[in-house]
């Protein structure tokens, strides 16, 4: 007999006993883990956070299997896994996120990347196993006399997919005790698995996508108010010089770094050139959508017009500019975006009427456009209509808006109402 062992085993009641007395605390632990490890991460996307504990029937079992040999000790033997959290991400790099989050925040004890070895003919599940030491903050929360020796908590990894095949494969092999000697099951286990996995890859692609899409958006948005801003600026007697308003985006490397190919792509590389300040590019790329065999959906038509038509305003083209909004609307009449681009263009041509028509059949489409009750606000005042510019201008601020712009206008129009005086 080892020295290390006495002649009395643990019987399974008495393991029972020690689980169910301990299972308060286990509890309270994995609680106080959970809430530390939400306020700690910092995800693009929130994911779902799931806790076990592990039955006593499955950690009794488990015990048995891989170490037997403590059941001759008297303290109540530990398993890695016996409390367990799961942190399950939408996309693929969300996990290098929360994997480095857990790393910050926690001491490590093990990684383990399960199925990271295999090839794509071999099925299996795929998950980032991280062991943490449980913080002494936390171990504090509960008393130290009741708190097991050697006791950690497992967290994993895994996307939603991943998480669904594991569930899935937990069922069909290990629950079922059945392993698939057959080599067809085996490939078709293999197929499926690897069709997750690719789905994965996908998902993350098209979110890359998105991602560099609203990036590029954002800029050329940001482009065109700038532009818009600086030329009508001045007549609300402001001081601003108008300058070439494209010029920041110049140092900007010039070779777009999208794959070329599809429509999605084109409109990538088509904004990513207009923020370069390449609008001739941009155009040619927006035209060659627009002018596409078989010919695009209403909507796309609609959507490149739109895009188009910023562009041409960026190169102070406003004729071509006022072309293209309207025949994005012509394609979709509730493109209230077009509608509004549309007014400002009027707007800077000094048709403030024709612009009002534009910014109220925008505001009739999405009355909640704090900006839009702004533009239209400062049309009113350019026409001497001062009242019904006030009322705009606190119709912007109630939507959220009241910047020093707006309370410029508002004690402009206010001095012509004599308001001020």
């Amino acid at each position: 007999m080892n020295n290390n062992k006495t002649n009395i085993i643990q019987s399974k009641d008495e393991l029972s006993n020690s689980y169910k007395s301990y299972y308060p605390i286990f509890t309270k632990l994995l609680h106080e883990i959970e809430i530390t490890v939400k306020s700690k991460l910092k995800t693009h996307s929130v994911p779902t956070i799931k806790t076990r504990i592990k039955s006593f029937e499955s950690y009794y079992r488990k015990v048995i299997r891989v170490q037997p040999e403590t059941l001759y000790k008297k303290q109540f033997p530990v398993l890695t896994d016996l409390i367990a959290m799961r942190i399950i991400c939408p996309f693929l790099d969300d996990l290098s996120i929360v994997e480095q989050n857990l790393k910050d925040s926690f001491s490590i004890l093990e990684v383990e990347r399960k199925g990271a070895e295999r090839s794509y003919s071999e099925f299996g599940y795929e998950s980032i196993h991280i062991l943490i030491e449980i913080p002494k903050k936390i171990k504090e929360t509960v008393p130290l006399k009741r708190f097991p020796e050697g006791l950690v908590c497992e967290i994993q990894i895994r996307t939603i997919l991943q998480d669904a095949w594991a569930e899935v494969e937990h069922e069909l092999i290990y629950k079922s005790a059945f392993s698939p000697f057959d080599l067809p099951l085996r490939r078709k286990l293999a197929s499926m698995n690897a069709s997750l996995s690719l789905t994965d890859i996908l998902f993350q692609e098209v979110r890359d996508y998105q991602r560099k899409l609203n990036n590029e958006l954002a800029k050329r948005r940001e482009a065109f108010y700038r532009q818009a801003d600086v030329l009508t600026t001045d007549k609300i007697n402001a001081k601003t010089e108008i300058s070439g308003t494209m010029d920041s985006y110049k140092n900007i490397a010039s070779s777009s770094p999208y794959v070329k190919g599809t429509i999605d792509d084109l409109i990538l590389e088509a904004i990513h050139a207009q923020n370069n300040g390449d609008n001739e590019n941009a155009i040619s790329i927006y035209t060659r959508i627009i002018s596409s065999d078989p010919m695009p959906s209403k909507q796309v038509l609609s959507v490149m017009h739109k895009h188009r038509g910023m562009t041409y305003f960026a190169m102070n083209d406003y004729e071509n500019a006022i072309k293209d909004f309207k025949k994005s609307i012509d394609y979709n009449a509730k493109n209230y975006h077009s509608l509004y681009y549309m007014g400002i263009v009027l707007s800077v041509m000094n048709k403030e009427e024709e612009a009002l028509t534009c910014f109220d059949r925008s505001l009739a489409i999405n009355p909640y456009q704090a900006h839009v009750n702004y533009r239209r606000a400062m049309s009113l005042y350019r026409l001497g209509k001062n009242e019904e510019a006030i009322a705009g201008i606190d119709k912007a601020a109630r939507l959220g808006l009241d910047d020093d712009d707006t309370r410029k206008l508002r004690i402009l129009a206010e001095n012509c109402l004599g308001i001020n005086n």
